[in-house]
């Protein structure tokens, strides 16, 4: 692929603007001659004639040469496929300087330079030498530290500085990983389970068993509130198949014991509880509802304030990965009174109860709801 089309935009230009090579060659004044090389590709136009020539026809220059600085997400798709089936089936150098020439032309399209870094980092196991393994690696983290600097997208921004991580692990220097994604930790990207590894790695090679552990717990327990995060949407499209609504139910129930979910983070399987009676009423099944309703006010009743994770026999150090952070609450007031009442009025003031006003379990459910609210007004 030619850097510099100029030939072709010249002749699409002049089309447009439906002028003779003669009239080109009379306003550039050149010979009709020159016009028809610079069409064909022969010679380029002397480079003090090209502001002549952009404004000629009223383009940038960049457009006069038909230089394309980024390219689209499919070309980038193709390209990359191309460069993989390169590194198969051609030298390693020979590669690598094709995947050099083409970040040049390319500095600033930060989606390709990513993509270039990621097949640096894959393939530099490749390289011949150790010398040689190192370079590339490198090469590749400069690609994503100018992607993480110099790039608007939030998202790629943060796949760069992943990377970038990535890269430092490789090269051996675990103190660098720390560095990087300490700041993670203000968001839930901390918690992604290709972050969290990198950690527990960088930590396992710096002799800190501690907190490899407490890296790999944050994530694991993440992963556990963001499944239940889920689960309530997935409910509400399963009511139209019995078996399968009740599978989910038990599964779900498996899980809140299994991980004993109720002592460590017991405000995370509220909303299936709800769901789930919701779903159960819809179905027909009013005493598994109920049960539902019981199992979430029996849950309410046994959080303390103020709320916080907690560890157990499993999730040993979660307390020292939790107490600064939000855990899967999102816009959670901060005063325990009207944390309690939106806890009562999920079930109170939800129209889908309606119908249980006259059922004696359901008044004890309610009963129980409304002694931690005068609990709370007594303090």
């Amino acid at each position: 692929m030619k850097s510099i089309n100029i030939a072709r935009t010249i002749v699409t230009k002049r089309a447009e603007k439906g002028v003779t090579q003669d009239e080109l060659a009379s306003f550039m004044g050149v010979s009709r001659v020159s016009v028809s090389k610079w069409e064909t590709g022969q010679t380029y136009p002397d480079i003090v004639l090209l502001p002549q020539l952009a404004a000629y026809f009223d383009i940038s220059m960049d457009e006069l040469m038909g230089y394309e600085p980024q390219m689209m997400d499919n070309d980038i798709k193709k390209l990359y496929m191309e460069l993989t089936n390169e590194f198969a089936t051609k030298p390693f150098d020979d590669v690598i300087d094709h995947c050099r020439d083409i970040t040049k032309k390319y500095f600033s399209c930060f989606p390709l330079l990513f993509q270039i870094g990621i097949l640096f980092m894959n393939y530099s196991p490749a390289a011949n030498d150790e010398e040689k393994r190192v370079k590339t690696i490198s090469e590749a983290k400069d690609l994503f530290i100018r992607v993480k600097t110099l790039c608007d997208n939030i998202e790629l921004k943060h796949y760069a500085l992943h990377a970038e991580a990535l890269c430092e692990l490789m090269l051996g220097k675990p103190n660098k990983v720390v560095v990087l994604l300490e700041n993670e930790k203000i968001n839930h990207n901390f918690f992604h389970p290709s972050i969290s590894v990198m950690l527990s790695e960088s930590y396992q090679m710096l002799g800190n068993i501690k907190e490899a552990k407490v890296t790999l717990q944050g994530s694991i327990l993440d992963n556990i509130i963001g499944f239940f995060n889920n689960i309530p949407a997935y409910l509400n499209v399963c009511t139209d198949d019995v078996d399968h609504f009740e599978e989910v139910c038990k599964r779900v129930m498996a899980m809140i014991d299994t991980f004993n979910i109720k002592t460590v983070n017991p405000s995370a399987p509220l909303p299936f509880y709800l769901s789930a009676a919701g779903g159960y009423k819809t179905i027909g099944d009013m005493d598994k509802a109920l049960s539902m309703l019981e199992s979430y006010a029996e849950t309410v009743s046994g959080i303390t304030f103020p709320l916080k994770i907690k560890c157990d026999n499993f999730f040993t150090f979660i307390e020292d990965v939790w107490k600064d952070m939000s855990f899967g609450i999102i816009n959670v007031p901060t005063d325990e009174k009207t944390i309690k009442q939106n806890m009562v009025n999920s079930v109170l003031l939800n129209p889908a109860f309606a119908d249980f006003s006259n059922e004696p379990r359901y008044a004890k459910i309610i009963e129980n709801l409304n002694k931690l609210m005068e609990t709370t007004n007594e303090k």
